[in-house]
């Protein structure tokens, strides 16, 4: 007979589920009737709790299908009740979680962290100390290369992007020199040679065998130069350069768009 009353008590005893579905039918059935009486819509609702629609309506309704795990039930139903004017915390409290309140008290157990004693700190720091010197030699000598570098680079390849075509006068066809006047000198003294560009040009001079200057002048450009031997000079665009020897006269050293090259010997005196 005990046997049979003890299986009769717990047969009687309802599931976890069904004490959450009947309190929140309770709860849910006193929230509605409150904020019909305060003439509140669940938009209204909505605006002070911040709680989406389908879930205030679900706990009105009773509904736990359509609601999250029960210890966010609850924590919903507090707000709910926070916002009609009840003690919200006293209110959801009687809504039953189960065994998810213990599974979250305990999930939030502070992990073993190994204590860091003084000489490991002195490591730690010396360590720091090695690595930020290292990485700003480090730094410090990139820089250098780079500037080295740069400072090395001849004008004509940091104009390369412009004219690609001019960056190996080599491949230009083969030229002969303009008209007598410009390619002797008769004087016999030091060679010197003006250009003035009518417009911008690509121009190599050679004095005495050494480059003394070849890249793009721009229009307006005047230069002069000097050579004791011989002076050579090569543009791509003779129209758009007029050279004078010797402070002459200025003229131009061809056709616009045509190479040239002109070759200018001073003679011994006699």
């Amino acid at each position: 007979m005990k046997w049979l009353r003890r299986k009769d008590n717990q047969r009687a005893t309802p599931s976890i589920e069904q004490q959450q579905a009947e309190k929140l039918a309770e709860l849910g059935g006193q929230l509605w009737a409150t904020r019909q009486e305060q003439g509140l819509s669940l938009e209204e609702v909505v605006v002070l709790t911040r709680i989406p629609r389908r879930l205030l309506q679900a706990i009105e309704e009773g509904n736990l299908e359509d609601l999250p795990e029960p210890i966010y039930i609850q924590g919903l139903v507090r707000q709910f009740a926070d916002a009609l004017g009840f003690n919200g915390a006293e209110f959801a409290s009687t809504f039953p979680v189960g065994s998810q309140q213990v599974t979250l008290q305990t999930a939030w157990k502070a992990p073993n962290i190994p204590q860091l004693r003084p000489g490991h700190l002195y490591l730690l720091y010396i360590f720091l100390i090695l690595f930020s010197v290292n990485g700003l030699s480090q730094l410090l000598n990139n820089a250098a290369l780079e500037a080295n570098n740069s400072q090395n680079q001849p004008n004509i390849q940091k104009q390369s992007f412009l004219t690609p075509e001019l960056t190996q006068p080599k491949d230009l066809p083969q030229t002969q020199p303009v008209s007598g006047t410009l390619s002797s000198n008769k004087d016999g003294q030091p060679v010197q040679i003006g250009v003035t560009l009518k417009s911008s040009s690509w121009i190599r001079v050679v004095a005495d065998g050494k480059t003394e200057f070849e890249g793009i002048l721009p229009e307006g450009s005047h230069r002069i130069w000097r050579a004791t031997q011989q002076l050579t000079v090569k543009t791509d665009n003779a129209g758009g350069v007029l050279m004078s020897v010797n402070q002459q006269e200025p003229k131009e050293m061809g056709a616009p768009g045509k190479v040239e090259e002109v070759r200018i010997a001073a003679k011994p005196k006699p």
